[in-house]
C-alpha cells in the first residue's frame, strides 16, 4: 500500500521506535506547556500598552513578528528534526523560550519588545510545537493510526490553553504583567525532560538519519503537487481566523465593556473544546477523507463568527461562541498533517509541516497585524471580522480538490515513502 511503512523498512523498524505512549504522552505535555504559554499573550496587549504608553499595533507587530518567525522559523527547525532527531531541537527551543519571555517582561522599547516577543519566542515555538512533535508522532506511529494519534496529542496539548490562560490571567491580577511573564517563562524549561524522552533510537550513533530523498527533492516534489499548495492555502486561513481572535479578541470584549474575566474564561473555554474538535478531527480522519473534514471546519467557522457577530454581545454570547470556536480550533491540525504525511511520507513530514505551517504563520501574522493597524487607524475591529469571515468561506472551497493518495514515486525513492 502506497504510503506505509514497512515495518522492518530502513526508517523504521521495531527497536528504532519509541513506544507510542511514551510518544503521546510526551509530544502532549509539551503542546500544553508551548501552546498554553502563547494562547494567553491577547491578555498581556492591555496592561503592556497602558504601561509602556504604546499603541496597540505596537503590541500587534510584536506578535505578528512571533508568528512569522515561527513560520520561518518552523522549516529550518523541521529540517533539523528530520535529519538529527527532535531531542536537540527542543531542548534549544525550551531555554529559548524562557530567556525570550524574561526578555519580554523587562522590555521597554518597541524595538527590544518585538525582539523578545517576536524573534525569540517565535523560534522558540518552531521547536517546540506542532511541525517537530509531528514528526516524532509520524516516525514512530504506523500509518494506519497516525491520524488518531496526531488528534491524541493536539486535543491534550488544547488542555493547555484551558489550563495556562486562566492561570496567565490570575497571574497578572495577583502578581503583576511583568511577574506573570517570569512565571510563565521558567515553567517553560519543564519542557526539558519531555524532550530527554523523546530521544529517538535511530538518530543516535551518527547523529543523522539516512534518506533517500534529498532534502530538495522533498521540498521541489511537494512545492509542484496542487495539494500541497491548497493545504497551504487553506492554512493560511487558519492562522488568520485563531490568531487575531486569540490576540484580539480580549480587548475587543473589553472595548464593548466587558470585564476581563470574560476574555480569560472565553480563552479557556476555547482550549477546553478543542480538546474535543482536535481529537474528533483526528479519529474522523481515519475513517472520511480529511479534505472534507477540512472543508467543513473552515465553513463551520464562517458561520459561527457571522452569528456572533449579529446576535447581542453578551457573556453568555462569547461563552456560547468560544466553546463552537474551540470545537473548531485547532482541529485543522491533524488532518492536514497526516494529509501531508499520507501524499509523501515521514521521511521529511516536518519540514514540509514546516512549510506548510509557515503559511498558517503568514496568515497569523495578517490577521494580527491587521487587527491592530486597523483598530488605530479605524476605531474597530469590524473590517477584520468580516474579512475572516470571508476567508473561511475561501477556505472550505480550497481544500475540496486535495487529493490524499500517496504521490508516486522511482523505485530508487520508494524508501523515503
Amino acid at each position: 500500500m502506497k504510503g506505509y511503512i514497512p515495518p522492518m523498512s530502513p526508517l523504521r523498524t521495531p527497536q528504532d521506535t519509541l513506544s507510542i505512549t511514551r510518544v503521546l504522552v510526551c509530544t502532549a505535555a509539551i503542546l500544553t506547556l508551548s501552546m498554553g504559554i502563547r494562547h494567553g499573550f491577547g491578555l498581556w496587549l492591555q496592561p503592556i500598552t497602558q504601561a509602556r504608553a504604546w499603541g496597540r499595533g505596537d503590541y500587534g507587530l510584536a506578535i505578528a513578528v512571533q508568528n512569522l518567525c515561527w513560520g520561518v522559523a518552523s522549516i529550518f527547525t523541521g529540517m533539523a528534526a528530520d535529519r538529527f532527531g527532535a531531542f536537540r531541537v527542543i531542548v534549544v527551543a525550551a531555554v529559548l523560550y524562557a530567556l525570550g519571555m524574561v526578555a519580554m517582561a523587562h522590555a521597554d522599547t518597541v524595538s527590544l519588545f518585538v525582539l523578545s516577543a517576536g524573534v525569540m519566542i517565535g523560534v522558540a515555538q518552531a521547536g517546540s510545537t506542532y511541525g517537530v512533535l509531528y514528526g516524532v508522532i509520524g516516525r514512530n506511529v504506523p500509518a494506519e493510526r497516525r491520524s488518531w494519534a496526531m488528534g491524541v496529542a493536539g486535543s491534550a496539548g488544547s488542555f493547555g490553553q484551558f489550563l495556562i490562560v486562566p492561570l496567565a490571567g490570575q497571574l497578572i491580577s495577583a502578581a503583576g504583567w511583568q511577574e506573570a511573564l517570569v512565571i510563565l517563562g521558567v515553567a517553560a524549561l519543564a519542557i526539558l525532560p519531555l524532550a530527554w524522552a523523546l530521544r529517538e533510537p535511530q538518530f543516535a550513533g551518527a547523529g543523522a538519519a539516512r534518506r533517500e530523498q534529498t532534502i530538495l527533492q522533498a521540498l521541489s516534489e511537494a512545492l509542484a503537487h496542487p495539494s500541497f499548495r491548497w493545504l497551504m492555502a487553506g492554512y493560511f486561513v487558519c492562522g488568520f481566523q485563531v490568531v487575531f481572535i486569540a490576540i484580539h479578541m480580549p480587548s475587543y470584549l473589553r472595548d464593548h465593556g466587558l470585564e476581563p474575566q470574560v476574555a480569560s474564561y472565553a480563552l479557556g473555554l476555547i482550549g477546553l473544546f478543542n480538546v474535543v474538535g482536535t481529537y474528533a478531527a483526528g479519529a474522523l480522519g481515519q475513517r472520511l477523507q480529511k479534505r472534507y473534514i477540512l472543508s467543513a471546519i473552515y465553513l463551520a467557522r464562517a458561520v459561527t463568527i457571522s452569528i456572533f457577530l449579529w446576535a447581542p454581545l453578551s457573556p453568555a454570547s462569547v461563552y456560547v461562541f468560544a466553546s463552537v470556536m474551540g470545537v473548531l480550533w485547532l482541529s485543522t491540525v491533524p488532518p492536514t498533517n497526516s494529509i501531508v504525511a499520507q501524499i509523501f511520507g515521514v521521511a521529511h513530514l516536518s519540514m514540509l509541516s514546516g512549510f506548510v505551517f509557515f503559511s498558517h504563520q503568514i496568515g497569523s501574522f495578517m490577521g494580527v497585524w491587521l487587527g491592530g493597524y486597523l483598530y488605530d487607524t479605524t476605531g474597530s475591529y469590524d473590517v477584520v471580522w468580516y474579512l475572516a469571515i470571508a476567508l473561511g468561506v475561501f477556505a472550505a472551497l480550497a481544500n475540496l480538490p486535495v487529493k490524499e493518495t500517496a504521490i508516486g514515486r522511482e523505485p530508487a525513492l520508494a524508501g523515503a515513502h
